[in-house]
């Protein structure tokens, strides 16, 4: 017996007041030859091209493999998954029209929508999310976000698959039909459609991926298809500029007014203002100093941006860092509140929890890190603590000084916060140098995730709406887990939570999870810092642009340009 629900019913567990940007800019407009060819046309253009800054280049454009929220927000402009998130952060139909889910919460069967085609002409088809979704966890591929089907998602055998005990046909995900869908799940997972609109999930066309050169997919509009609001004009990996117009024959294509989306790369802020004033650009994310300069623009908007900014240590392969009474020393050494009023100055929250406030909401309705003194006595604004540490740490370590890499990347917000950050522990810690090294975003993750740093300025912006989506980090061996921390208790409890004892039950759940929490924050396993809030400048005619907590940052399907 199966229960049948309409996909509106499920709504996210969490409703943000604040919501989230990483604002974005503009690029020129040449044809595609991605046009589509049997399906029925509607060539009408309304509006105008939106001019977005971003403050780095796109790292990938497979939605397999990106892992940066710049990658996913322009793959979800012109991709639509089972799912997309309305305004207010519900799930709410894409491709899927309704779907069954069985009274053991294991199977799902998703009914596709018949008007929803590519670019080139081809019908959606569920052989399409069973190809994207094969793609996530071959080993071959060695997807970094892979997981969400595994841990997250726990679909049936996608953990043996990565591990390659299974080929990926024995996946839990079947077309039993061209329109129909059907899941397994490996145990209930009362957030699953939740996840489903997370570009990980997105659908892959499996002939059209074979027809390209093996490593082009996702380098330029001629390698991708769309099946969503927008079609992919101009790009080229690495660009300081790319495009994307209207798709006429998107099946809600009544709903977009924007004739396109121009995106431009900004890293420096003061240029971005700048281009802004010149008519140049519609929406910029400023830095501190500028946020002084426009602070009584009526366009000046500051949203919740929902990432949490920490630092990551590296224990695997720098001694002092393995060192407890090191990593507390610098917890208390850093000054949160003086980071986000006098170098941010953009409604940034200075953040005391390995899980941020604001995104996450408990069976009871309370926010899951609402309390932002619950491990005050392990991490705090305690010069004083953080001096008391230091003196055990250099007993411990049997030397005075120390000499730490402190990677940041090369955006202007970045540099700022991090020169203060360095100030900051060094008067705190005398003997303590931190050497800044300033690399490009894609660089800076690339040395982390290989463990080529040892300190690091870095965020996590949350997946989904659930703690996990943070504690799911620090499991041993999490590709995200760039300190390599490993702590037996701490998987049992997260094994318990995702798989185990407490998938069935809210509140247990709920508590195990602070235990786990508990554990990162006494560890110092990394160094919170504040959750990020950012300061926008958006033309007063323009309208309708959605802001999320997770997973799309930024959604321009209802936005116009007046």
């Amino acid at each position: 017996m199966k229960q049948s629900k309409r996909l509106l019913v499920f709504v996210l567990a969490v409703a943000m007041a604040l919501s989230l940007v990483a604002c974005g800019g503009g690029g020129s407009k040449t044809p595609t030859t991605n046009e589509p060819t049997t399906q029925p046309t509607n060539t009408s253009q309304e509006g105008q091209y939106l001019n977005v800054m971003v403050e780095v280049e796109v790292a990938s454009l497979d939605p397999q493999v990106a892992t940066d929220g710049t990658s996913f927000e322009v793959i979800a402009n012109y991709t639509d998954g089972l799912f997309q998130m309305d305004a207010s952060g519900k799930a709410v139909p894409a491709i899927a029209e309704n779907f069954e889910v069985s009274d053991d919460g294991l199977v799902y069967t998703f009914y596709l929508r018949k008007d929803a085609f590519w670019s080139n002409g081809d019908p959606v088809t569920a052989d399409d999310f069973v190809f994207g979704w094969q793609r996530a966890v071959d080993p071959a591929l060695a997807s970094e976000y892979s997981y969400m089907l595994s841990d997250i998602g726990q679909v049936k055998n996608a953990a043996k698959i990565i591990a390659g005990e299974l080929p990926v046909e024995e996946l839990g995900a079947k077309a039993l039909d061209d329109k129909t869908l059907q899941v397994t799940l490996e145990v209930p997972v009362s957030y699953f459609t939740g996840l489903l609109y997370f570009p990980t999930f997105y659908p892959v066309n499996r002939a059209f991926f074979n027809s390209l050169q093996p490593g082009t997919f996702g380098t330029s509009p001629e390698t991708v298809l769309s099946n969503g609001a927008f079609i992919l004009e101009s790009y080229e990996p690495a660009a300081l500029s790319f495009s994307l117009k209207k798709n006429p024959n998107y099946y809600d294509a009544d709903r977009v007014k924007l004739a396109g989306l121009n995106y431009q790369v900004v890293k420096d802020s003061q240029q971005a203002l700048m281009n802004y004033q010149n008519g140049n650009l519609d929406i910029v994310k400023l830095s501190g100093d500028q946020v002084d300069q426009v602070k009584d623009d009526p366009e000046l908007k500051v949203v919740g941006a929902g990432y949490l900014w920490y630092l990551t240590l590296n224990m695997n392969d720098v001694p002092a860092l393995a060192n407890k009474n090191m990593r507390l020393a610098l917890t208390h050494a850093v000054n949160r509140v003086a980071l986000v009023t006098d170098v941010l100055k953009d409604g940034s929250v200075a953040t005391y929890t390995a899980v941020p406030p604001q995104f996450a909401t408990g069976p009871d309705g309370s926010d899951f890190s609402g309390d932002q003194t619950l491990f005050k006595d392990v991490c705090s604004d305690d010069t004083a603590k953080a001096a008391q540490y230091y003196e055990l740490a250099k007993q411990e370590l049997g030397q005075d000084t120390f000499t730490f890499e402190f990677l940041i990347e090369d955006q202007t917000e970045t540099q700022n916060v991090g020169a203060v950050i360095k100030e900051q522990v060094e008067k705190a810690l005398p003997g303590v140098t931190l050497n800044i090294k300033v690399e490009p975003k894609k660089q800076r993750v690339e040395d982390i995730q290989n463990g080529r740093y040892e300190v690091c300025l870095t965020r996590w912006g949350p997946d989904y709406a659930d703690p996990m989506t943070y504690l799911g980090m620090w499991v041993t061996n999490n590709p995200n887990n760039y300190g390599l921390w490993s702590n037996a208790e701490y998987d049992a409890i997260i094994a318990d939570c995702t798989t185990g004892k407490y998938i069935t039950d809210a509140v247990a759940r709920w508590n195990a999870m602070y235990d786990a929490e508990r554990i990162v924050m006494e560890e110092a396993v990394i160094v919170p810092l504040y959750t990020k809030a950012d300061a926008c400048m958006l033309k007063s005619n323009v309208t309708g642009i959605e802001f999320h907590p997770v997973a799309l940052n930024r959604v321009f399907k209802n936005a116009v340009k007046g």
